[in-house]
């Protein structure tokens, strides 16, 4: 299964998908990136006059890259566009460091800690486009075969 392949069993779609690209993928982790658009719907009001992504979409970004997309890869042969998982966030613990600005790419680098049960649990890191570290933590989610 490719990248993109991967990605287009993810189950968002715009305006709510955060992955563009996979860069890395392997039974240990994943790395991907995503780039926020200027005219993005939570950019409106958050904050006035001066718009950065809320901490909870970077950790969205960071789950859908870091969890999500490394579930479907571990689980790729009981997956299909027959076959959607079911996703659900179980748990997570991020700090954050630095602000996203709008029309900002962000890297998303995951590594698995473990996928007992159909429960995966990740290391994660979010990084902006000069390679700075902009929130880091653990995220869980469970993830079922249909």
């Amino acid at each position: 299964m490719n990248s993109s392949e991967i990605i287009d069993l993810l189950p968002y779609s715009k305006p709510f998908l955060f992955v563009d690209e996979l860069t890395e993928i392997s039974e240990n982790g994943v790395k991907g990136n995503y780039t926020f658009q200027k005219d993005a719907f939570f950019y409106k009001g958050h904050f006035k006059e001066n718009p950065i992504t809320p901490g909870v979409i970077l950790t969205e970004t960071m789950a859908q890259i870091g969890v999500v997309c490394l579930g479907i890869y571990l689980l790729m042969d009981e997956i299909s566009i027959e076959h959607q998982p079911q996703i659900a966030l179980t748990s997570n613990e991020i700090d954050y460091f630095l602000p996203v600005l709008p029309c900002e790419k962000v890297i998303v680098v995951s590594e698995k800690m473990y996928f007992r049960f159909n429960k995966l649990k990740c290391k994660v890191q979010l990084f902006n486009y000069k390679n700075e570290l902009v929130c880091r933590g653990t995220i869980a989610g469970m993830i079922k075969p249909e």
